[in-house]
């Protein structure tokens, strides 16, 4: 019985491991070519597997680019939006919180998914909706968490936490993310984002802070 559940264990790693190859071959040529000009061919062949394996694992195109969107913005919110909710520094997890969420989201890599997302969706609205679920709204709702505790705590005076996230994360892009997007300009070096994040919590405590 052991053998066999160190043989179930070493096949599920293994499809793990070919799903996850399989997605990165998807990402390069998805982010090349965009979702229309992208082939299940091609991404066989930058996955370095038979586009039977490919079908295996994803029964076609769409199924695989909606895959490959919500690894991309579940991994983001996870690793951004880890936040002690005991935390008494408020400005201080804001700054830290601002300042790797604006970096992320400014990286061109993800300006490009962002890009393609944008572009595929208009044909399949799932895939904004993906999109969104697994990455702004798992952000907003873990932010919103953590701002729930601080007013809990009397450390901040907010009736709706929800609101208020959005209104954090907002203030953070405050358009920078939007000109990246119209290649209007450049990433922000790293003294403007910490500019763009200082005035953001400063703002952001203004309104919701328990000194008026």
């Amino acid at each position: 019985m052991a053998q066999g559940v160190v043989l179930e264990r070493n096949q599920a790693q293994h499809e793990g491991d070919k799903r996850r190859q399989i997605l990165d071959g998807a990402r390069t040529v998805f982010l090349s070519a965009g979702f229309d000009g992208a082939s299940m061919g091609e991404i066989a062949r930058a996955a370095g597997v038979s586009k039977g394996t490919l079908y295996v694992y994803f029964e076609n195109k769409e199924d695989l680019f909606e895959a490959l969107i919500i690894q991309e913005k579940t991994g983001l919110a996870e690793a951004l939006f880890t936040l002690d909710a005991d935390d008494p520094n408020v400005p201080g997890v804001l700054v830290r919180l601002g300042i790797s969420f604006l970096t992320e989201m400014c990286r061109p890599e993800h300006v490009s998914v962002v890009r393609t997302v944008i572009g595929a969706c208009e044909k399949f609205p799932r895939f904004g909706q993906a999109f969104y679920e697994a990455g702004p709204a798992c952000g907003i709702e873990r932010l919103s968490g953590y701002l729930d505790a601080q007013v809990a705590a009397g450390r901040l005076r907010i009736a709706d936490t929800e609101l208020a996230a959005r209104h954090f994360l907002h203030l953070c892009q405050a358009g920078l993310l939007t000109r990246l997007l119209f290649r209007a300009g450049g990433i922000a070096d790293a003294a403007l984002t910490r500019h763009q994040v200082d005035e953001a919590v400063r703002v952001f405590l203004a309104g919701y802070g328990t000194e008026r």
